[in-house]
């Protein structure tokens, strides 16, 4: 017979409806039995001043870059910040991969620290398994290919899966799941794109999209600064030829704009580029603070929500970004999108993110069967009447834990 625990708190936030003020939620086997916000079980225990929610997910990072932290500056323009991270990577090829392996931890464990349950890790090498395991996470990895001069797509996803397959084997983490993707338009073949797009197994899919103006004028016209860093790469093929169109129909050309497609960053598509994502099944993953870091613009968070687009939330890298902390970039979505409700923000960090990573259907709101993959967070000793608007003005990791 399960034994069952009754919480009770200042707030309760199931996140598909309102806040319970006065709430109490009942607990057994790491579910979620009920709750309500009236008349609690007499044996709950008190939580007292706090805000339970779900734990948060963090849609889209690069734990393997943590490493990186403090050596990529700001930049001006989305090209310049990738040539530093390239020199950057290049010049610590001789470093300890301990060091890069202990990088890896410690931003994992923040990241839980901060009140994230779910992750969806971008990864080159697969290191960073087993820090998100240790961690105590769940979420996708996300095993990211890119290559603009592969010369046998079909094998090149081939040998990917199962290098997956691999490292799926041989991790005890049962919340990780694991996918193959592509990086970015500019970085990937089309080739590659539809090869990894057809050999999709079930699961999300993700890409960088609409991330950058070099970009739209990359596929525009097949010129522009990321031409001119391809050659500079020695990587650049002569036979590509610009599609003339938008991100998002580039991707669909490609058999890539399948439902549960996650378009990251989204910064330039315009309203008929979201749409048509909307339709798809797609998602946006919005990674605001990273956006300013690498110079492509604040994204219009507004147009987003208004287009009906699903929005989840990444952090992006410890290379362009201050934190992973997704209450740090809540607090920067609140500064930047002040007509989105605080609500809407809270969906988007919690039931959406875990819609984006496929497993809405054991995380993202309190509800009956559910897993109990819950935190608090701490209120301030003076009332607090809009708990909401609160929880998205920046809550520090100090104020946040997770309910066993």
């Amino acid at each position: 017979m399960a034994i069952s625990t009754t919480v009770k708190a200042r707030w309760i936030l199931p996140i598909d409806r309102p806040p319970i003020e006065n709430g109490w939620i009942e607990i057994a086997d790491g579910r979620i039995v009920r709750f309500g916000g009236s008349r609690p079980p007499s044996a709950a225990r008190d939580l007292g001043n706090v805000a339970v929610l779900p734990g948060l997910v963090n849609a889209h990072t690069h734990l393997e870059l943590s490493f990186l932290e403090g050596r990529v500056p700001p930049a001006a323009s989305m090209v310049e910040w990738i040539e530093t991270l390239i020199r950057e990577r290049a010049a610590s090829a001789t470093e300890s991969e301990t060091d890069r392996l202990d990088a890896m931890h410690r931003a994992a464990d923040a990241m839980r620290a901060a009140g994230t349950i779910l992750v969806g890790d971008i990864s080159n090498t697969l290191t960073s398994v087993p820090a998100i395991a240790r961690a105590g996470l769940g979420g996708v990895v996300f095993h990211e290919l890119l290559g603009f001069q592969i010369a046998n797509a079909t094998s090149f996803v081939r040998e990917a899966w199962a290098r997956v397959e691999t490292i799926a084997a041989a991790t005890s983490a049962p919340e990780l799941a694991f996918s193959v993707a592509a990086h970015a338009p500019y970085s990937t073949s089309p080739a590659l794109i539809s090869e990894i797009a057809r050999r999709r197994r079930p699961g999300p899919l993700t890409i960088h999209l609409g991330e950058s103006l070099h970009e739209v004028e990359f596929l525009r016209s097949g010129g522009g600064p990321f031409r001119d860093l391809l050659v500079d790469l020695n990587v650049w093929t002569p036979t590509w030829q610009a599609p003339q169109c938008d991100p998002v129909e580039y991707l669909a050309r490609l058999g890539y704009l399948q439902p549960g497609v996650l378009a990251v960053h989204a910064v330039q598509l315009t309203d008929d580029a979201l749409g048509r994502l909307a339709e798809a099944g797609g998602m946006v993953v919005t990674c605001p603070r990273s956006n300013a870091w690498v110079g492509v613009g604040l994204p219009n968070i507004g147009h987003f929500y208004a287009a009906e687009v699903p929005v989840a939330i990444g952090t992006d890298s410890l290379a362009s970004s201050p934190s992973l902390s997704v209450f740090d970039e809540l607090k920067e979505l609140r500064r930047i999108a002040p007509d989105v409700t605080a609500a809407s923000l809270l969906d988007s960090a919690t039931r959406q993110g875990a819609r984006a990573l496929g497993l809405d259907a054991e995380y993202g709101t309190i509800a009956g069967g559910k897993r109990a993959a819950l935190i608090s967070v701490s209120l301030p000793a003076a009332s607090v009447t809009d708990v909401e608007e609160y929880l998205v003005s920046g809550v520090p990791s100090a104020s946040v834990r997770h309910l066993a």
